[in-house]
């Protein structure tokens, strides 16, 4: 963490990402603006900062403009869920492309620094395993998923002809998949889909045979390394995800362990241009950054099926 108090921008900061690293910030003493429209964030996730004197919540979407005087800003809104981004895919690429034009021009004109929060899903559905940053991407332009890969690979565009243009600091982070507490139990993601179906004693749905590969990040250990990113000298794109890869079946079966080890899986087909594998190679965040996961698995899904059973009990007590 740098060594003076920074004034901090979190866009979608009431998001699940967000709100973990407006905690972060926070806890450090530094002062924090939330910015959030709420169509995923949760104003319960940044609840405990209210009133507080070094934090200011404003409700604003990233597509307009605003003006503030900030020295870094940590661009993390948009919908990441394939049942939130799709929702509304028109929303979502401007969501990328005007938004994070927008917090360009204002990195610019208060020379503040700007992490963008990318994405592995500019790789798409990779021909090449598992992934470098080297790696241009295998992505469908015109499919259901576009709306969002293509979305960040224009916002890193964006990015670096900004820092050529105009010598802004810059710095991209290619998150892969993530997963811990405040996620939403409806985002259709895999992890929380598997421990609702499990906490709910019903089925858990696989899609496609239960082959198709994945790595799971748990949330302090993605949010150490944007810290770490923001602060070092690297532009990046600089993967931050856990290189350990297993197979969504291999997946489903843990989380049974963990809830309900009786439950079946059920097959489903698999849905349009969704990625067969997927792995970071995570050697330059190593080198630049001196940052690897420290999380396992199953540390992660302890915290995050007590979440999720807190707040089913919480909806059931209704």
């Amino acid at each position: 963490m740098p060594t003076n108090i920074c004034r901090n921008l979190v866009t979608g900061g009431a998001g699940f990402l967000g709100s973990h690293l407006v905690d972060r910030l926070m806890e450090t003493g530094n002062e924090v603006i939330c910015l959030d429209n709420y169509f995923t964030g949760n104003k319960l996730n940044i609840a405990r900062w209210i009133d507080h004197p070094n934090f200011e919540l404003i409700r604003h979407d990233v597509t307009e403009p605003i003006k503030l005087e900030v020295d870094r800003i940590w661009h993390l809104a948009c919908p990441a869920s394939p049942i939130h981004y799709q929702n509304n895919p028109v929303k979502t690429a401007k969501t990328s492309f005007l938004g994070t034009y927008n917090m360009l021009g204002l990195a610019r004109r208060v020379k503040a620094r700007l992490l963008m929060a990318s994405t592995s899903e500019v790789y798409g559905n990779p021909q090449v395993h598992p992934q470098p940053e080297s790696y241009p991407g295998s992505v469908n332009p015109i499919g259901i998923r576009a709306c969002y890969d293509e979305g960040k690979r224009i916002a890193e565009t964006l990015c670096f002809d900004y820092q050529r243009m105009h010598q802004s600091e810059i710095r991209i982070a290619r998150i892969f998949n993530t997963y811990g507490p405040r996620m939403l139990p409806n985002d259709g993601r895999v992890i929380s889909n598997f421990i609702v179906q499990a906490l709910k004693g019903e089925s858990l749905t696989i899609y496609g045979d239960g082959s198709q590969t994945r790595s799971f990040c748990y949330v302090k250990d993605l949010i150490e390394g944007l810290i770490l990113l923001m602060e070092g000298n690297h532009s990046g794109p600089i993967n931050l995800g856990n290189p350990t890869e297993l197979t969504i079946r291999e997946l489903a079966e843990t989380v049974c362990q963990q809830i309900n080890p009786s439950l079946a899986l059920v097959e489903k087909p698999l849905p349009t241009d969704d990625p067969i594998r997927r792995k970071p190679i995570i050697k330059l965040a190593k080198e630049q950054l001196g940052w690897e996961p420290t999380y396992n698995l199953k540390q992660g899904l302890k915290p995050t099926i007590s979440y999720f059973r807190s707040i089913l009990s919480n909806n059931l007590g209704r």
